[in-house]
């Protein structure tokens, strides 16, 4: 019965000390990384917005108005927001991915 505790205790302390190097490595990771994928033609549309961007960045904003110039951050702030919902990518953080992995170990 003795050497059934003791052999119960060492894998215990074997396995706690194992999981607790990943779960501080899964935590300390703050960098993001972008999951490789196909790359995808840029839409029509993507394209057209970069033109429009491209049109605004030439325009000399010295000779407008201070609302000509609101009314160009707004429509710059619109573009870069439809250009980014456009994007369609998938992007992890490193302890995701670490998160990830080790569930898929632990459950196959």
């Amino acid at each position: 019965m003795n050497l059934k505790r003791i052999i119960l205790c060492t894998l215990t302390a074997f396995l706690l000390l194992s999981f607790i190097p990943n779960q501080l490595a899964a935590y300390t990771a703050t960098t993001a990384t972008t999951v490789p994928g196909n790359n995808p033609v840029e839409s029509t549309e993507a394209q057209v917005l970069l033109s429009r961007l491209d049109e605004i960045n030439a325009v000399d904003k010295s000779a407008l108005s201070g609302t000509e110039k609101r009314a160009l951050r707004k429509e710059v702030r619109e573009l870069k927001k439809d250009l980014k919902a456009a994007n369609n990518g998938v992007y992890l953080s490193v302890g995701a991915i670490i998160i990830i992995v080790l569930l898929l170990i632990l459950l196959l």
